[in-house]
């Protein structure tokens, strides 16, 4: 016990502390609870350090960084925060498995150049940015990036007075490497810097040599990525973006002008033989076989999944695949797709599919809730020789329904959808009736 607090498996450990997952059974939720460690647990200045970790975390109070719920002290002397448990794992673990897709790859790398923005606001550097520091959690089925570890943080206005040299070999800025440095945000883009990079190319740069573009590692990367990333990592920091929000415009400037694939292959009403040849053209697929008159079937880039949905749903689509992370399953890239009226709009009608070889019988995959809506019964059902349920929200804000289905099959990848309807009548059986999966 930490407190209130029922420790249950340890989530990781570094030089300095552990973090385990605990429950807390006061509020029935998961937390992580970050203990120092206890040949380190009666040095003032690294429990000073411990604390101000927790001070800092607490000031900016920001949901791109991991909170601190709470700060205690256990029998023994050790100290302890409570903070956010984030159930989607580190970054680190996704690199394991090699390189991200590029425009995933800038995303991430966006969102923690915002959060590190965050902590400059609050007048603070990170110093010691690197994969194992960024998290993942999914808040209201969407999945969010969290920077940790503030272990080493320090406040700007000290930043001319460092003396110790402190960061990771790949992530620090030459500028780290010396003491008494003089250090300022942009040791923190270089980091930011060196981690887009990773995510590119599938290893950071090298200690004391230059990195190469990373479109000499990966076809696919664009000059205007080039750019944009190896300004982030100049040896002269005086060349680098200025601040970490300056370098997260301009990756997301670069990951717009990326191209994706999104196929505006249809317009609305348009359900005719013509109009099917131009679908199939395009990049999508169509097959008659199981299909409603005036519904479209779509299929994922692979192939391995496909459904029908109305003509009037298929306005656009996304086809190059999801990540289960966004369930609470392993992260990885998977056959998937989206299709809707409107991608870009909250309201426009549509589905997502997705195909999961961790989504199997007894799997504990987290579906999205919809606040604001109306949970009915869930519904059991069998479709395409996979057993599951239907959880149906309706009666939301505005003026949608939502159907979240999980499919799953002894042995086999199991599938998740998501049906959002504006209104009328549900055709949430309807469109399962068309769903095809190919394993």
């Amino acid at each position: 016990m930490a407190g209130r607090y029922r420790i249950k498996e340890r989530l990781g450990s570094g030089a300095f502390a552990t973090v385990w997952l605990a429950e807390d059974d006061v509020l029935e939720s998961y937390v992580a609870i970050k203990i120092l460690a206890e040949n380190w647990a009666h040095q003032p200045d690294v429990r000073a350090r411990f604390e101000q970790e927790a001070q800092v975390l607490r000031r900016a109070d920001s949901e791109r960084l991991v909170r601190v719920h709470d700060f205690g002290e256990l029998p023994d002397g050790r100290p302890y925060q409570v903070m956010t448990y984030a159930a989607g794992g580190t970054l680190a673990d996704r690199l394991d498995r090699g390189p991200l897709p590029v425009r995933t790859a800038l995303r991430i790398a966006s969102d923690i150049a915002h959060a590190v923005s965050v902590l400059h606001e609050s007048g603070v550097l990170h110093r010691d940015l690197k994969p194992s520091n960024v998290l993942f959690d999914t808040v209201r089925g969407a999945e969010r990036v969290l920077v940790a570890d503030l272990g080493l943080a320090k406040e700007i206005a000290h930043a001319s007075g460092f003396t110790v040299v402190a960061g990771t070999p790949g992530y620090m800025a030459p500028e780290q490497q010396l003491p008494g440095g003089g250090l300022d945000v942009r040791a923190d883009v270089h980091a930011v810097g060196a981690m887009t990079y990773q995510m590119l190319t599938g290893r950071p740069p090298q200690p004391g040599k230059a990195a190469v573009p990373p479109s000499r590692l990966r076809t696919g990367v664009s000059r205007d990525v080039d750019r944009v990333v190896m300004r982030a990592l100049d040896s002269d920091r005086g060349r680098r973006w200025p601040s970490t929000a300056a370098f997260a415009q301009a990756l997301d400037d670069a990951a717009n002008a990326t191209p994706s694939r999104v196929l505006r292959f249809l317009r609305r009403g348009v359900g005719t033989a013509a109009g099917l040849g131009a679908l199939a053209f395009a990049g999508g697929a169509t097959v008659v076989d199981g299909t409603p008159a005036g519904w479209i079937r779509v299929a994922d880039a692979g192939g391995t999944l496909s459904v029908a949905v109305p003509g009037e749903w298929a306005g656009q689509l996304r086809d190059a695949g999801w990540n289960a992370a966004g369930l609470g399953l392993p992260a990885g890239t998977e056959p998937g797709l989206q299709v809707g009226a409107d991608l870009r709009s909250e309201t426009a009608p549509g589905l997502f599919a997705g195909v999961s070889r961790w989504l199997v019988p007894g799997a504990r995959a987290a579906v999205p809730s919809h606040p604001g809506c109306t949970r009915g019964g869930d519904r059991e059902l069998a479709v395409a020789g996979m057993t599951g349920r239907v959880q149906r929200w309706t009666g939301c804000p505005d003026g949608v329904s939502y159907s979240e289905v999980l499919l799953t099959e002894a042995g086999k990848p199991g599938v998740y959808l998501q049906i959002r309807q504006d209104g009328g009548a549900d055709r949430t059986a309807e469109v399962l009736e068309t769903l095809r999966v190919r394993v």
